[in-house]
């Protein structure tokens, strides 16, 4: 939650913008969710060239969605990489979409000018 308290007048590190997202991904909170995004995000799973999503919007009204029908999403941090603006993250999530089986990620986060630019998704 320390990253929750940064000052938006301060430079956050990669790695307190990843943990910003994963914070307010737990709060379901939408829009600070988005306020870590870059105005052109994209959202990958490994190993493909065309993104799920690109675009501030189009990013947003998936995480919107997924939020709304979620009500105990929870992504509990496994282990965390972190190298220059690249974070990598696995972590386990439950609540997704009422499921409470544990679905296991690692997450491949790209930063630049203080804004998540590139999602990766890897999944098992």
């Amino acid at each position: 939650m320390l990253s929750l308290l940064i000052s938006t007048n301060q430079t956050m590190t990669a790695e307190q913008i990843v943990q910003k997202q994963l914070d307010t991904y737990n709060a379901r909170d939408i829009k600070g969710f988005m306020s870590v995004m870059s105005s052109d995000v994209s959202l990958y799973n490994l190993g493909e060239s065309k993104p799920i999503s690109s675009g501030n919007e189009a990013v947003k009204a998936i995480y919107q969605n997924l939020f709304d029908k979620s009500p105990n999403l929870h992504s509990v941090l496994e282990n965390r990489i972190t190298m220059g603006n690249v974070i990598i993250d696995h972590e386990k999530i439950t609540g997704r979409m009422g499921n409470d089986d544990a679905l296991e990620l690692s997450v491949i986060y790209e930063v630049k000018g203080q804004k998540i630019h590139k999602i990766t998704v890897v999944r098992e």
